[in-house]
């Protein structure tokens, strides 16, 4: 779920960075960052890989060729994969690209960073399972910057909180993914999953669960040394091909409000989105936060700190330095949750 509009987290520039764009000094800080900050603890492979491209001239010279918003590191290091990069020290990642560096930056063009996680969906299940017993209804799921749509099916898997029972429903297979989710805080965990009745994704460029090339370009996105993600997607990926959701190929300021129209009236809807809104001028998301509010529908967003500032966030105990290297969670801009940027955690406020 990573394409929208412009550059962010998970498809852009990282959240916080401080990088003065078009500037080496600035693509340098942005990588020290990432391997820092977003890598370290997630990926060794890719916080040695930062680190070192953060010091190395005539590698940052080489991105700085690229737009700004292609030069992110989650995106860089996604295409050499793609194109076979393996798992290897510095030196020999850093041939490989001088190597391959035509047919990367290709893919860089072409491609986005359109990770689509569907273990965010255990961050987002209490907050939907609180609004489909307060409404009385069951869901429907409208998922912005939806990639391949595997967000779009909370309903099919399986999680497990804290190391406790696996909690599945009615519509989940029995070899659906498990997702594992740290939880501290007294977050209001449910005991059944809520009924989706209608789901649908809106993304610039959807990803097709059915496309070879975009499968392998979702499983270049998963980070090294997280093959758990990998078998997670596999299996995700299944679901989706037996189900396809609608999405709608579109710019989300354009989209959502028809898209909306179509959910049925006797469902609730939700408006859900994870690591989008950073790819937005801020120009951009306040104009998405004013629509989606004036469409009166439930709204979750799961986003860097900063991407959506709202009144009163320093007192909640929000600020950037409590939040580093986490999203927070908001329902209808009320900061309910930090939680880990692949679901691995949910830390209730």
């Amino acid at each position: 779920m990573d394409s929208v509009n412009g550059a962010g987290p998970d498809r852009g520039r990282s959240a916080g960075t401080g990088a003065d764009p078009g500037t080496v000094s600035g693509t340098a800080d942005w990588y020290r960052n990432f391997g820092l900050h977003e890598a370290r603890g997630q990926s060794g492979c890719y916080e040695e890989w930062a680190l070192a491209i953060s010091q190395d001239p005539q590698l940052l010279a080489l991105i700085d060729t690229l737009p700004y918003a292609k030069r992110q590191p989650n995106l860089v290091l996604a295409a050499a994969r793609f194109l076979g990069a393996g798992n290897t020290p510095y030196a020999e990642f850093r041939r490989f690209l001088f190597s391959r560096w035509p047919q990367v930056r290709q893919v860089i063009l072409t491609r986005s960073t359109q990770t689509n996680e569907p273990g965010r969906c255990a961050v987002f299940l209490p907050s939907l399972a609180c609004i489909a017993a307060a409404e009385g209804k069951p869901l429907a799921l409208l998922e912005v910057g939806a990639s391949a749509g595997l967000v779009l099916f909370p309903d099919r898997y399986r999680y497990q909180y804290n190391g406790g029972p696996i909690l599945a429903g009615p519509a989940s297979a029995p070899d659906a993914p498990i997702l594992p989710c740290a939880v501290t805080g007294p977050a209001p965990l449910p005991s059944e999953l809520p009924t989706i009745s209608w789901r649908a994704g809106i993304d610039l460029n959807p990803l097709d669960s059915t496309n070879d090339d975009d499968v392998a370009w979702l499983h270049a996105l998963i980070w090294p040394e997280q093959e758990f993600r990998r078998q997670r997607l596999r299996a995700a990926l299944e679901i989706a091909r037996e189900d396809p959701p609608r999405l709608v190929a579109g710019d989300l300021n354009q989209r959502l409000a028809e898209v909306v129209a179509e959910a049925p009236a006797e469902a609730a809807v939700v408006v859900l989105h994870s690591a989008v809104l950073a790819y937005l001028a801020p120009p951009e998301r306040r104009k998405f936060a004013q629509t989606v509010r004036e469409l009166g529908v439930n709204w979750l967003s799961n986003e860097g700190a900063q991407v959506l500032p709202q009144p009163g966030d320093g007192t909640e105990g929000i600020d950037a330095d409590h939040v580093r290297g986490r999203f927070v969670l908001r329902h209808n801009g009320r900061p309910v949750a930090l939680t880990g940027p692949h679901g691995q955690s949910l830390d209730w406020l």
